[in-house]
């Protein structure tokens, strides 16, 4: 009875006389239960002596290992008008494949033939540059010439210079003999005038002397006057020597100015002519580009532009790619306390969404439906979502993932640690320790493992 009422019947009834009553009383327990929970108990005590994998279970999702593995998008380099489709969603395409077609929708680049007249254009500038280049030469020339005929002008010059210094000297020279001969005259008129005066000469022989005076007084003045000509020709000859220099000078600097311009010209022939030829390139270039192509071999995934003559701007996004042969991994994000326990090399076991798969995180050998992996690279700087990001890689040396593992799909993934029994990692596990880090041999012979192989 349960004896919650304040007036007890236990002493007013007499419960021996009903069996109801002894039933009641009987406390027993069934021998089958007692053998049970001690085998349930054994069992327990020995499980905690059984070994279990520590690790770090994290999610994660399929990517690719190599960056230009990823799925890509496809821009346009110029801005146009879409013309036609060459590729449907779906369709595996090679590098290099025709994508879509654009036309041209600026009006500085509707002319057909805009190739052909900048070529055009090209061509002038150069035969322009070429003329002026033949022009700078020729004054060149014109230059050489200039002064050759100022030497040949200064020698002629200095050879009849030298010749009047010849003749002013004969002149000198002429002059002193005449004044000699004139003062000979004089002393032999003035000894005729004497002898004259005495009568012992006639007046015929006197007048002869006067006369032979007179043309020697004249020959003097003759020389004088021929020497004062050779004098102010020479002063001539040296003034022109200095106007020659300066009328040749004068046409030199002409010509150089003139080689100078034509020189200026040329090089502006060619400054418009590389910005033709640059334009050419641009315009060549920018035709190409009318030709949207695959730059991998991959699969059309999405055409993200549709239809006949939408316009497109510069850069947009026309159609998404992904690779054809790309090599899988897995991203995943841990905590930073756990990064510590992390090395390159170090065995996972990763379990694909989707996948069917029986998992025990502590018995990875027993699971079913996991595959193995081995951590490729870890980030050494923090993820903006507060972990660090680490990519995973197939095992070389165990089964090959399945076909069927898409890009982006996800994946739980179980880091590997140390083996330790059930009972240490339940007691652990209450006192909120993190795993233990530990390296061996065996971890260490992971790195030097042969190189991840190609998976396609």
């Amino acid at each position: 009875m349960l004896n919650i009422s304040l007036k007890r019947v236990n002493d007013d009834v007499e419960t021996h006389r009903y069996g109801s009553f002894r039933m009641l009383e009987q406390k027993s327990v069934s021998r089958a239960l007692i053998i049970v929970m001690l085998c349930a108990l054994l069992i327990s005590i020995c499980a905690l002596f059984l070994p279990w994998t520590q690790n770090i279970r994290s999610k994660g999702y399929v990517t690719t290992l190599n960056p230009d593995d990823r799925p890509q998008t496809i821009q346009n380099v110029i801005g146009g008008r879409i013309d036609q489709w060459y590729v449907v969603e779906g369709q595996s395409v090679n590098a290099g494949d025709t994508i879509i077609r654009i036309s041209e929708v600026k009006e500085e680049y509707l002319d057909p033939e805009i190739l052909n007249r900048t070529q055009d254009q090209i061509t002038a500038k150069s035969g322009a540059s070429k003329a002026y280049l033949e022009k700078a030469r020729n004054l060149e020339q014109q230059l050489e010439a200039l002064r050759m005929g100022l030497q040949n002008k200064l020698d002629q010059n200095d050879i009849k210079t030298a010749q009047v210094k010849l003749m002013i000297q004969s002149d000198s020279i002429e002059l002193v003999a005449a004044r000699t001969k004139y003062e000979i005259a004089q002393n032999q008129l003035r000894r005729q005038e004497q002898l004259y005066e005495e009568g012992l000469k006639s007046l015929t022989d006197l007048e002869a002397k006067r006369f032979a005076a007179q043309e020697a007084n004249a020959k003097v003045i003759s020389l004088q006057n021929k020497l004062s000509t050779h004098l102010n020709e020479l002063e001539n000859l040296r003034t022109n020597a200095l106007s020659i220099r300066n009328d040749y000078n004068d046409k030199m600097a002409k010509s150089r100015s003139e080689r100078m311009s034509a020189l200026s010209a040329a090089y502006d022939a060619d400054a418009t002519m590389n910005k033709l030829q640059s334009n050419y390139n641009a315009y060549e270039v920018r035709q190409k580009n009318y030709f949207i192509t695959s730059p991998i071999d991959g699969i059309v995934t999405r055409a993200i532009k549709t239809g006949i003559g939408e316009l497109v701007s510069a850069g947009s996004e026309i159609v998404s790619i992904i690779p054809a042969n790309y090599q899988r991994g897995v991203e995943m994000y841990v905590e930073a306390m756990d990064v510590p326990l992390l090395d390159r090399g170090q065995e996972v076991r990763i379990q694909f969404d989707g996948w069917p798969a029986i998992v025990f995180s502590g018995w990875p050998n027993n699971s079913y439906g996991t595959f193995g992996g081995t951590v490729f690279a870890i980030d050494n700087f923090i993820s903006p979502n507060g972990k660090y990001r680490v990519l995973v890689a197939p095992d070389p040396t165990a089964e090959d993932w399945p076909e069927e593992v898409r890009i982006g799909g996800g994946a739980n993934v179980i880091i590997l640690l140390k083996n330790v029994s059930v009972g240490y990692e339940l007691w652990r596990q209450l006192n909120g320790f993190p795993p233990d880090y530990y390296k061996d041999e065996q971890q260490e012979s992971v790195k030097t493992k042969a190189p991840l192989r190609k998976i396609k």
